[in-house]
Order: C-alpha cells, then sequence, then structure tokens
C-alpha cells in the first residue's frame, strides 16, 4: 500500500462522507472513489459500507483506519526525526518538549532549570498541548520528549523515568456546596456536583455525544468550570495554577496519577539525554 493510498482512505473513514473526504484531501471524488475500490480489491476486504444516505466502517475497515494512522504517524515521525537529525549534525537542533498545557507547571519549571545547569544544555521548545495530544506529538515526532501522564496516556513503545505520583481532586466553582466537604469520593461527583464533565475532541476533531460541555484546551475548561457549566477531576498539582473563582476536593477513591518523561528508544539526540539525566535528577 502507498501513502497516499492510506490518506486517501483514513480521510473518508473518518469523514464518512466521500464528497467531504475529497474537498478535505484537494481531489476530485470520482478518483477518491476509485481509489478506494482499489484498495478493497487489493486486500480483498470490504472496508466501507456505502448506501445512498451514509457511509459506515466494516470491521476490517476500522482495522484499517487505525493501522493507516499509526503508518502515517510512522512515516511523519521519520521525516521529522531526519529532519531534526540533519540540524543536529550542524549544531542548530533544539530539544522539543511536548506537555499539557497547564499540567505540572512546578515539575516543569524544576525540570527546565535541572536541564539548564546541564553541560552543553541547548534550548528546550515547548509545544503546549490538549488534553491527550502530547502522546501523539512524541509518537509523529512533532516532540522529541514528552511529560505523559498514567494511566490515562499511553507509554507503549517509549523509554520512560517516573517523575511524580499524586492523588486527585475535583475542580469546581468557588462556592459550589461540595467545597465545604474535606473529601469527596468520585460517585458524590457524579450525583451531588449537579455539574456535568466536559467533553473533549477525539482524534478526529469530533465530540462524543453526551451532556456536558464541549472543551477544546485547558483555557476553556477552566472557563467553563467558573461558569458552573461543568467539573473536572485532576491531578492535586492542579492547585497551583487555579484562579480565585475555582476551588478544588480531594478525591479520595480516584486513581494516583503518575507523570513520567517519556522519549523514543532509538533516539540518539544529545539534547534528550541530557533532558532526561536531568528528570532522574529531581
Amino acid at each position: 500500500m502507498e501513502t497516499r493510498e492510506l490518506r486517501y482512505y483514513v480521510a473518508v473513514a473518518e469523514e464518512l462522507h466521500f464528497g467531504r473526504a475529497a474537498a478535505r484531501l484537494g481531489i476530485a471524488q470520482p478518483p477518491l472513489s476509485r481509489a478506494i475500490s482499489r484498495l478493497e480489491r487489493r486486500l480483498a476486504a470490504t472496508l466501507l459500507e456505502r448506501s445512498s444516505r451514509a457511509v459506515t466502517l466494516t470491521e476490517a475497515g476500522a482495522v484499517l483506519l487505525r493501522e493507516a494512522r499509526a503508518a502515517l504517524d510512522a512515516v511523519e515521525a521519520a521525516e521529522r526525526r531526519t529532519r531534526r537529525a540533519a540540524l543536529a549534525a550542524t549544531g542548530q537542533a533544539d530539544v522539543v518538549l511536548a506537555t499539557k498545557a497547564g499540567a505540572s507547571s512546578d515539575l516543569l519549571a524544576k525540570l527546565l532549570d535541572a536541564y539548564a545547569a546541564e553541560p552543553g544544555a541547548g534550548t528546550v521548545d515547548l509545544l503546549l498541548c490538549g488534553i491527550g495530544e502530547q502522546e501523539r506529538m512524541l509518537r509523529d515526532g512533532r516532540a522529541d520528549v514528552a511529560l505523559l501522564h498514567l494511566p490515562f496516556d499511553a507509554t507503549a513503545g517509549f523509554d520512560t523515568e517516573e517523575l511524580r505520583t499524586e492523588g486527585q481532586v475535583v475542580i469546581l466553582p468557588a462556592g459550589h456546596p461540595l467545597t465545604e466537604r474535606a473529601q469527596v469520593l468520585a460517585a458524590e461527583v457524579a450525583e451531588f456536583s449537579g455539574l456535568p464533565m466536559p467533553r473533549w475532541p477525539g482524534r478526529d476533531g469530533s465530540y462524543p455525544d453526551g451532556p456536558g460541555p464541549q472543551a477544546r484546551d485547558h483555557a476553556q475548561l477552566l472557563q467553563l468550570i467558573a461558569l458552573a457549566r461543568a467539573c473536572w477531576i485532576a491531578p492535586e498539582s492542579c492547585r497551583a495554577q487555579l484562579r480565585s473563582d475555582l476551588a478544588t476536593v480531594p478525591v479520595v477513591d480516584a486513581p494516583e496519577v503518575t507523570t513520567v518523561i517519556a522519549w523514543p528508544p532509538h533516539s540518539r539526540s544529545l539534547a534528550v539525554a541530557g533532558l532526561v539525566r536531568a528528570a532522574a535528577r529531581i
């Protein structure tokens, strides 16, 4: 299979509409339809069920969507890492660190200070991500290293170093009745807060169904909570950055969150090695 075919297929499988997929790809619809049909013949598998009203994925089509995304990510990662390796040979490369916006700010500051003390330390370019995006940025090569949070982010295929483990709190609007409690259970948050959890966009940019408001980034999330439109359970270190119109209560039965620094095991970057050394030191 060619990467062009995979890009065509991913566009159709995500849009579930040949016209929208063609517009997204910047091509006409007939050659797109023919390309998907050729792909199905080559694989001897029906990938899409087509009707006059809808396009749906078959089981085989869902498998190819998952595998095609991974393959395209790997190709993009190879391109980006090769370019950065070429820059590193000329002494121009810096290390790119992906981290969730608003998360682990105190830990990040300590890490950057520790790395700055490393002999020959370069510049750290920060990629501030939405929730869950930093893992993909590390996998597709946009980042050299990332701060991930277990159990929420997947670390399979990465080398990691644990930095901190902590409990979780629920973030509520200041003055909410639950803020008078010393601690709560997760079930009590759901039952008594009267506030839904926000919904985050998936990989294709669409939002799952549900009662919660749509949120795209950390700033939007905090604004929704302050307006009493949502609540959110987060690591307790988030308290350090919260505004005065927000409050937190420990959620005693929420799983602990472990922050790790993660990097590709095949990395040969001296900057990445220095950053990991600094992380291990703190």
